[in-house]
């Protein structure tokens, strides 16, 4: 059988993973014993984590049914919390019938609200836009990476992968000898896949999965990168933790992120400057920090990470053509302006003077003479060896 199961007692959580399909009751003795100990160790709820479990038999569901059933009745004032994921799909199915053994007994599927912001940013409007998002990133990027070490050859892992544009780009840039991109929302995915399909680029992985508990074995890639992503979450430091578990010893882990209070523009800069301060608060409101960038380092020093590489650039209307750029900031007030203020529930005043500080940023980026900035912090760290 290859699964594992360990009790975090910090958490009062035991966590099983991989796939258990006994042939008999009697070879899950390891998990009764753990199971009986963390029962008489916890006090309040003990946590059955079964977001990694992707296989599970009725001979190993019926015995672990078993083991709850009587840890409830011997000790009545224990609540027992099975936590699922939807990316296994089966999971919060099966493990609900867990819950009709006693009213002590709960499932929660996690990921349920993966993160609070996801719903806004999976908006079927704004994936197009990505794509000249990622245009605009990309003249940078291509030149940057390497110097964080991407090199052609590398197995290569891009989490949150979005709507795929960037894993495409690297594909043909670079050849990885293996391409893995994963993303939780399945429409990205969707349109990330008929992109590849568009641009006949073969051999990307694209694949549904939760960043903060990847069903990948640990020490898998060469390069992980993840863009523009931790920002989105709640709690960052779980998503580098998997980056981290899921890179080669010596490899290296690559993200970038924002500071979105430092674009900027002229003309009309304190209006530019006072939108995005505000932007700032809005997006913490949704518990996400689209100031985070300058915070990597930090962060991928807490998670472990050794040789931290760092560094900024500023997207500008002088990229290409400034119209991409006014459509990428077109795009951000439909989203931020005309959705997420609401939501938050923001006045007709506050959203008018919201919304003009992103025509003002597009009136720079359009005007001859104008000037306007995206700023962009990179950091990568390698995973000791």
């Amino acid at each position: 059988m290859s699964f594992t199961i360990r009790y975090d007692d910090n958490n009062q959580e035991l966590v099983m993973a991989g796939a258990m399909s006994p042939r008999a009751a009697d070879e899950l003795g390891e998990l009764r014993t753990m199971f009986e100990k963390a029962t008489t160790q916890v006090s309040g709820t003990l946590y059955l984590n079964v977001k990694r479990l992707v296989r599970l038999n009725n001979i190993a569901f019926h015995e672990l049914a078993r083991f709850v059933a009587k840890a409830c009745h011997d000790k009545p004032d224990l609540k027992i919390s099975v936590v699922t994921s939807s990316v296994v799909g089966w999971s919060a199915r099966k493990f609900a019938k867990l819950a009709h053994i006693s009213p002590n007994i709960s499932v929660e599927q996690y990921d349920k609200d993966f993160y609070p912001g996801q719903g806004v940013l999976e908006d079927g409007g704004f994936i197009p836009i990505l794509r000249t998002q990622t245009k605009l990133t990309w003249r940078h990027e291509r030149e940057i990476l390497p110097r964080h070490g991407m090199r052609p050859g590398l197995a290569v892992a891009d989490i949150c992968c979005g709507i795929g544009d960037f894993a495409a780009l690297l594909a043909k840039e670079f050849t990885p000898s293996r391409l893995v991109a994963i993303d939780h929302a399945k429409p990205s995915l969707a349109y990330a896949r008929k992109v590849a399909a568009d641009f006949g680029i073969k051999g990307i992985e694209y694949v549904y999965g939760d960043a903060s508990s990847l069903l990948v074995d640990d020490n898998q890639f060469d390069f992980v990168t993840c863009r523009h992503s931790l920002q989105v979450f709640d709690k960052p430091e779980l998503i580098l933790k998997e980056l981290f578990r899921i890179c080669k010893p010596g490899g290296r882990v690559y993200i970038t992120n924002e500071k979105n209070s430092h674009c900027l523009g002229e003309p009309r800069g304190e209006s530019i400057q006072w939108t995005y301060n505000e932007v700032a608060k809005v997006w913490a409101h949704f518990k996400m920090d689209i100031e985070l960038g300058p915070k990597s380092r930090r962060y991928m020093a807490d998670t472990g990470f050794d040789d931290i590489r760092m560094e900024s650039f500023m997207v500008t209307n002088l990229d290409g053509d400034p119209q991409d750029f006014a459509d990428v900031i077109q795009a951000w007030e439909n989203v931020y302006a005309g959705q997420m203020a609401v939501e938050r529930g923001d006045s007709p005043e506050f959203i008018a003077r919201f919304r003009q500080g992103f025509q003002d940023h597009i009136f720079a980026a359009l005007h001859p003479k104008g000037y306007a900035g995206w700023p962009i912090w990179v950091a990568s760290g390698r995973k000791p060896a």
